[in-house]
């Protein structure tokens, strides 16, 4: 039953989040060139496809994290090739920065190079594949001072975005000391494992002022009829035989369970004929906002199934009015569904 609340408290925040950024990276009018789109600039999207594959399987091999902490790491990488790309090609803001490469800098070789820089400085033991990688990119580029320009662009580029997230709190540890009851989480048998990544909940995010600016509401009450039907239904549904399940629902399960984000990203921008700027900025888009969305669901857990008894906290309001105990300080909403899509900081990626 918790981790069900906290799938829906998940998808929640995706659906605010994810949904509202998502809009804003799908392609607009072509740029004209101009002053700010330098005239050597290549539109081959395929360096930033294939690099995010590699921080998505250099990732999975060096740090075996769950699917939650991946999100975030990818947002890292992402950020880092967005800047690189559009401090050589312009046309969007870039992410917390304002530096912009020579003219004639290659916009490949940026991307590649930054990847390869965060990948490297946060799991040194993948150097020797990374750098093979690396190589294998670059050799498509003739050489000269366009890759020249763009590897040290692209490694300034990921040098900013490995000082920014220094000490954000990722990895910190997080306490539990609720005393056992009905409701509260208890450390795993048989071994009393600790509550995994919880330190996710208490990340600096990325896009949002804090993590818990769009908290939703609290799961319902044990004693309530919402709780009983949703256990019930959870019984019903939820086992390995026997379920009410149609094979169509398992199916569905099963495909948002191993989602492939990263290469549902490729694809649509293959299939849409991104250029290579236009494809950096929606693998930005959509890793800053699935991991803010992990760091919101995490802290909402920390808030309403670790910290407190679950039922120590009242049933949510439909007024929209605050309740005592919260501490967030972002906007409120009537309905856990009904989450604002925008941030009070706008996007880089709404900005062309």
């Amino acid at each position: 039953m918790r981790n069900r609340r906290a799938w829906s408290a998940t998808r929640t925040v995706v659906a605010g989040l994810a949904c509202g950024v998502l809009a804003l990276a799908l392609p607009g009018a072509p740029a004209s060139a101009g002053e700010d789109h330098p005239a050597g600039a290549t539109s081959d999207a395929s360096a930033v496809i294939e690099w995010m594959r590699t921080a998505e399987t250099t990732i999975a091999a060096e740090a075996r994290p769950g699917p939650a902490e991946i999100f975030i790491w990818e947002a890292y990488v992402s950020t880092a090739v967005y800047n690189a790309v559009v401090g050589i090609e312009g046309r969007f803001t870039p992410y917390k920065w304002d530096e912009r490469a020579p003219r004639t800098a290659s916009s490949v070789a940026a991307a590649a190079s930054a990847a390869h820089q965060v990948l490297r400085h946060h799991f040194p033991g993948a150097a020797p594949r990374l750098d093979t990688t690396l190589t294998g990119t670059l050799a498509h580029i003739p050489d000269g001072e366009a890759e020249d320009q763009g590897v040290a662009f692209g490694k300034f580029a990921a040098d900013r975005i490995i000082d920014l997230r220094r000490d954000d709190g990722r990895g910190a540890s997080v306490p539990f000391p609720a005393r056992p009851g009905p409701g509260v989480w208890r450390p795993t048998p048989p071994g009393h494992e600790p509550f995994a990544s919880a330190w996710i909940g208490r990340v600096r995010p990325l896009l949002l002022d804090s993590p818990h600016q769009f908290r939703p509401g609290p799961p319902p009450a044990l004693r309530s009829a919402r709780y009983a039907r949703d256990l019930h239904e959870l019984a019903a549904y939820g086992g390995r035989t026997g379920s009410h399940r149609t094979p169509e629902q398992t199916d569905t399960a099963r495909y948002f369970t191993n989602l492939d984000l990263q290469g549902a990203l490729g694809d649509h921008a293959t299939r849409h004929g991104f250029d290579i700027a236009e494809t950096a900025r929606l693998y930005a888009a959509a890793n800053t906002a699935q991991a803010d969305a992990v760091i919101a669901a995490w802290d909402a857990k920390l808030h309403y199934g670790t910290w407190r008894p679950v039922s120590a906290i009242r049933e949510a309001d439909t007024d929209g009015t605050r309740r005592p105990g919260r501490t967030g300080t972002g906007s409120r909403c009537s309905s856990p569904r009904r989450i604002p899509t925008t941030s009070a900081a706008t996007p880089p990626w709404a900005v062309r």
